[in-house]
């Protein structure tokens, strides 16, 4: 077995330890696997990931394992990682930064299957540059994902908010809103908590925001918990700890016709066709939500058929 691999990313030549681990057993992927597509994907992932603190989910024994996060940066990373210094209650965390391909890569190496990025950035932690909406199927059936992402970009459409739609490579999607950077996370929350109870009453039979898994009856959970500081969300073009190695891949609306979607649509496998192609591209200004919430709030959108 080979001890080392070295991965040439960008202007450095990163040292991967025991290239032929297999991470994925079911697939046969390796870490080198893993290393190579976060090195080839890098020109389409980075744009999403710079300046923002992420969480890792590491799995250096195989996906098969029950792995950890990791906030903190580990001690022995090399300086030319980013860092940023982010506050906590009682002190503070200092959260890696993937400002480069050598980066993604480096995390390969230590087993970070999944980044999970801040919706924030680290010059502005408190005032996120994106909302998310989490569609969290009771069941495993997509049938309900995809009516609920439908009705939710028609809403958004109402309150003239653009909206991007991506698989979370687990069982649901995200619909994402680019914001201005300008409203705090409690209002960011407030709205998508509102717009999130405007869907629920039109649809109250398919849809709903309890939290408490007992009272949601099989319906689909609109979740907006993640709009808060500190809150993470799995970042574009991650691969996620799952069998098939399925990415969180930002994709079109039209792909919502196609009846073989789902939730693991793109695989890592699939890094030509992710990087054939920007789905989210020209991406979308920022808006401002006081627009949108006064619309929401003067109009008082109604639940309806």
């Amino acid at each position: 077995m080979t001890e080392t691999l070295k991965v040439r990313a960008g202007r450095r030549a990163v040292t991967v330890s025991r290239p032929e681990k297999v991470l994925f057993p079911e697939d046969g992927l390796t870490k080198a696997d893993l290393a190579e597509y976060y090195r080839a994907v890098a020109p389409r992932m980075l744009p999403h990931l710079r300046g923002r603190p992420l969480t890792l989910e590491r799995h250096p024994g195989g996906v098969g394992d029950r792995g950890f996060f990791q906030k903190d940066v580990p001690d022995h990373f090399p300086d030319w990682v980013g860092r940023a210094e982010m506050p906590k209650e009682g002190g503070t965390v200092t959260y890696v930064l993937a400002e480069d391909a050598a980066t993604l890569v480096l995390l390969a190496d230590q087993g970070s299957v999944t980044l999970h990025r801040w919706l924030s950035k680290a010059d502005r932690p408190h005032h996120p540059d994106r909302l998310v909406f989490d569609l969290d199927p009771s069941e495993e059936g997509f049938g309900a994902v995809r009516d609920a992402a439908r009705w939710l970009r028609d809403l958004l459409e109402e309150l003239e908010l653009p909206s991007l739609l991506m698989t979370t490579g687990s069982r649901g999607l995200h619909v994402l809103v680019p914001l201005d950077r300008k409203a705090p996370y409690d209002d960011v929350r407030a709205f998508a908590s509102d717009v999130a109870g405007v869907l629920a009453a039109r649809h109250p039979d398919r849809l709903t925001t309890e939290v408490r898994k007992k009272a949601r009856e099989g319906r689909l959970y609109l979740d907006v918990q993640r709009n808060a500081y500190g809150q993470t969300a799995v970042a574009p073009y991650t691969v996620r700890a799952r069998a098939g190695a399925p990415v969180a891949a930002p994709v079109g609306w039209g792909d919502l016709d196609d009846p073989e979607f789902d939730a693991r649509a793109r695989r890592l496998t699939d890094v030509d066709l992710l990087l054939k192609e920007d789905p989210w591209g020209p991406a979308p200004r920022g808006r401002s939500l006081r627009a949108a919430a006064d619309r929401l709030r003067r109009t008082g959108l109604r639940a309806r058929p």
